[in-house]
C-alpha cells in the first residue's frame, strides 16, 4: 500500500513540475493560479532546490528511499529547466547600456506608482539615462508636465503626452493615468482618439497609443495592463491580445511599460517571431530578459520581469537594464533599454 501511495505521489509530482515547467505546453499560462506562480521562475528553481534537498534527506531512512529517489529525480529536471530557461532569458544585472550613438534610441518604463516617486527623481533617472521614450503608467499629467519643465532646465527636452481614464473624477487612483514623454528628435506625436477617450484600450488602467504627426518615428505604445488578481483573469488577457494587436507585422511599434506578464504568460500571443504581436521583447535580446522590476522589496534576481520594452523589427536591442531601486517608494524597478534602427 505504502508503495503505491509513494507511486501516486510521485506522479502526482511529476505533473505538477511540468505544468509550473511548461505550463505553455498545457495551455495554463494565463490560468489562475499557475499564471502567479509562474510570474518568478528562480523562485521556482529555489523551491525544486528545496524540494530537492528533503528529498535527499528523506534517502537516509531505508524504506522511503524510492519514494525519495524519485521525488529528487523530478525536482532536479524541474529546477534543471527552470534554471536554464533564466539563463536563456538572461541575468546579466549590470545596470550600464552600451555607449549610445547617434542612431541610438533609449526607451525608459517604469511603474512609479503614482506620487511614490517624485518628478525630481524621474527626471534625474531620464537625464542620466539618456532616454529618448518615456513611458510611466500611473503618473498624473500635473507631475509629466513637472518632469517635462525640469527636463527642458536640464537641457534634455522631451514633450509630455497623456491619457486617463474617468477624467471627471477629481479624486480618481493615480492608477487610471498614464504619461509618455518623447523626445523632439523623434518628431511630433499626438495621442489617437480612440487611445484618449477610451475606445480601444486596456480594460481597467489605461495605455497611450501615440503616433507620429511626421517625421519617421516608431508609434509608441505606453503599455498597462490590469494586474492578473484571480478576479481580473479575463481582463487581463484581453488586455494582453489588445496589446498584441497594437504591434502587428510591417508596422514600426515600440511598446514600453508595465505589461503585468512575463514572456511565459505571452505565450501564443506572438506573431512573424515576435514575443508579442510582432514586437519582440529588447531585455530577452539584451541578456537580461530574466531580471526581475517587480516587486523592489525582493532582489532583482528573485523578482517577476513584468515591464517591458518590446519593439519590431526595425529595431535591434544592443543593451538593457534593470535600474537599483530609487529613494521612492514604487514597487515597480525602472527598464531601460537601447535600440537601434535596424539595418534592411
Amino acid at each position: 500500500m505504502f508503495r503505491l501511495i509513494g507511486i501516486l505521489l510521485t506522479v502526482l509530482f511529476a505533473i505538477a513540475t511540468a505544468i509550473v515547467t511548461w505550463p505553455q505546453f498545457f495551455h495554463l499560462e494565463q490560468t489562475f493560479p499557475i499564471t502567479q506562480i509562474v510570474a518568478s521562475r528562480a523562485a521556482l528553481v529555489i523551491a525544486f532546490a528545496g524540494i530537492l534537498l528533503l528529498a535527499l534527506l528523506l534517502m537516509l531512512a531505508r524504506p522511503l528511499r524510492g519514494f525519495a529517489a524519485s521525488l529528487a529525480i523530478v525536482a532536479l529536471l524541474g529546477g534543471g529547466a527552470s534554471a536554464a530557461i533564466l539563463a536563456l532569458r538572461g541575468v546579466d544585472t549590470a545596470d550600464v547600456l552600451p555607449a549610445k550613438t547617434s542612431s541610438s534610441v533609449r526607451v525608459l518604463a517604469w511603474n512609479t506608482a503614482g506620487e511614490a516617486v517624485s518628478a525630481d527623481e524621474i527626471a534625474q533617472t531620464v537625464v542620466s539615462q539618456q532616454a529618448d521614450i518615456v513611458a510611466l503608467p500611473e503618473t498624473t499629467e500635473a507631475v509629466g508636465e513637472d518632469i517635462a519643465l525640469k527636463l527642458r532646465d536640464a537641457g534634455h527636452p522631451m514633450w509630455v503626452h497623456h491619457v486617463q481614464y474617468r477624467p471627471e473624477v477629481t479624486q480618481g487612483p493615480d492608477s487610471w493615468q498614464t504619461t509618455v514623454l518623447i523626445s523632439p528628435a523623434l518628431g511630433d506625436y499626438s495621442v489617437i482618439p480612440s487611445s484618449a477617450d477610451g475606445s480601444s484600450n486596456t480594460s481597467s488602467v489605461p495605455s497611450a497609443v501615440v503616433m507620429p504627426v511626421d517625421g519617421d518615428g516608431p508609434t509608441v505604445v505606453a503599455v498597462h495592463t490590469v494586474a492578473p488578481r484571480q478576479d481580473e483573469m479575463d481582463g487581463w488577457a484581453k488586455d494582453l491580445r489588445w496589446v498584441a494587436d497594437q504591434c502587428p507585422a510591417g508596422k514600426n511599434v515600440i511598446l514600453a511599460g508595465d505589461f503585468n506578464a512575463t514572456l511565459d504568460h505571452m505565450s501564443g500571443l506572438g506573431t512573424a517571431g515576435g514575443d508579442l504581436g510582432a514586437c519582440r521583447d529588447a531585455a530577452s535580446r539584451a541578456g537580461s530578459g530574466a531580471v526581475g522590476t517587480w516587486p523592489t522589496s525582493v532582489p532583482a534576481l528573485l523578482g517577476a520581469p513584468i515591464d517591458h520594452v518590446m519593439a519590431t523589427e526595425q529595431w535591434r536591442a544592443s543593451g538593457a537594464a534593470v535600474l537599483p531601486a530609487g529613494a521612492g517608494g514604487s514597487d515597480h524597478r525602472a527598464l531601460i533599454t537601447q535600440l537601434e534602427r535596424a539595418t534592411p
